[in-house]
């Protein structure tokens, strides 16, 4: 999910099979990754590619059997760590999901996605405050990236916090106009903080 320079002899099919992905062509993208496989059973990028298809598409065991194959083949794979991490908090289950994306960060450090993912799976997981902290320092990395936006804002708004909440999504408009999401959690939180409002008279 997101690129930490790896080379490989296959780069051109890994780089077309990546854009069929981001087009949302998840079946040809497999195919390419399954043909290099076919010729390669070690090509680790590939398998995090085909891992990575199977986590867009929901197919969490393919995605984790892939995936832990490709850290089979490089332990030091920040991206095969994150994307197993990713899995596994799309799963809810948080504990091996940090447990992954802390190697990812201890590989990559100060990268906004690792970041982002284990600070929701921190907050989600074990330790609130941690998890705002760490998606905090993911945004003061990458200020106008809207994922963290919305993930900070989503957090913020379990904990009541309607102010930072608003003006986080306020912030994502800004950047994305059209950000269905963005303006979805926005509404709700505008909902929340009128009604916890009435409360308070």
């Amino acid at each position: 999910m997101y690129d930490d320079n790896q080379t490989t002899s296959y780069q051109d099919p890994l780089i077309e099979a990546d854009k069929l992905k981001l087009q949302g062509k998840h079946q040809e993208a497999i195919s390419i990754c399954q043909k290099i496989l076919l010729n390669d059973l070690e090509c680790a990028e590939a398998y995090e590619e085909l891992g990575d298809n199977y986590l867009s598409l929901r197919e969490f065991d393919k995605a984790l059997k892939s995936l832990t194959r490709a850290l089979k083949l490089n332990p030091r794979s920040a991206n095969a760590h994150y994307l197993i991490g990713f899995t596994y908090s799309s799963t809810g289950d948080f504990r091996r999901s940090i447990s992954h994306l802390e190697e990812a960060y201890k590989i990559q450090p100060n990268h906004p996605e690792i970041l982002r993912c284990l600070g929701w799976s921190i907050f989600h997981g074990e330790n609130r405050t941690k998890g705002l902290v760490l998606m905090e320092r993911a945004l003061a990395i990458s200020p106008d990236d809207v994922l963290i936006i919305c993930d900070l804002s989503v957090c913020y708004l379990n904990e009541k916090k309607f102010e930072r909440t608003i003006k986080l999504l306020n912030h994502a408009i800004q950047v994305e106009p059209e950000n269905e999401k963005a303006r979805d959690c926005l509404q709700t939180a505008l909902f929340f903080q009128r009604e916890f409002g009435k409360l308070g008279k």
